[in-house]
């Protein structure tokens, strides 16, 4: 089991955190979630928090990323709105988990069947809603020039949706473009199977170094 402490953070790798998504989803995949004591979780981040990722996703109630990724208390920083766009609040919340806490990885998650996308599509336009599907747009457009088989799942505004968010990140927060070039965290884009609970990294910017070959706890 992965310590929540400073120390296991510090000396985690961007890829391997990276590992540490992958193997959490294919647990939860195979109904295979770990048994988490949610009374030992409290007692171990009563003192400080160690996120080793940050995770924005939709908020769509299907895809909890600590669910998702079969992790706990204290593993994941998760930013959740709908259709996983990025405003400055967003940033400011990525750029404190990678910068001032250390987590290792930065992911964007998007997920199949997303409310927000098919709303974009419709063109509705209702309060404070509009604004923010009108954001989405872009990612409509650029996917309509696509070849919807490029993927392993059939719903390229959702991987283009993914695509531009990391984009926005990475063209927006010069904290965290400089982070990712000095290779202190790593840059992850996926998308969620609402139908069968897999996980797409489709866009994985983290490079393996051979430290990484070492064995990590699985969380």
């Amino acid at each position: 089991m992965r310590k929540h402490s400073k120390e296991f953070l510090e000396n985690l790798t961007p890829y391997q955190g990276y590992e540490l998504l992958v193997e959490g989803n294919k647990r939860f995949m195979n109904n295979l979630n770990k048994d988490h004591d949610h009374l030992e979780m409290i007692n171990e981040t009563r003192e400080g928090q160690y996120p080793f990722a940050v995770v924005l996703s939709c908020m769509d109630s299907r895809a909890s990323a600590e669910l998702v990724f079969d992790q706990g208390l204290g593993d994941l920083f998760s930013i959740r709105v709908a259709g996983n766009i990025v405003n400055n609040d967003i940033l400011a919340s990525l750029e404190y988990a990678v910068k001032y806490v250390g987590s290792k990885v930065l992911m964007v998650l998007g997920h199949t069947e997303c409310g927000a996308i098919k709303s974009a599509k419709a063109g509705v336009e209702d309060g404070h809603i509009t604004a923010l599907l009108n954001r989405i747009q872009p990612s409509i457009s650029k996917a309509m020039l696509k070849d919807e088989d490029e993927h392993l799942f059939h719903d390229s505004v959702a991987y283009t949706n993914v695509e531009n968010s990391l984009e926005e990140i990475l063209t927006r927060s010069e904290i965290i473009k400089q982070m990712f070039k000095k290779g202190e965290i790593g840059i992850v884009g996926g998308v969620y199977n609402i139908q069968t609970g897999q996980v797409d990294f489709f866009k994985n910017l983290t490079k393996k170094k051979k430290e990484d070959k070492k064995q990590v706890a699985a969380v």
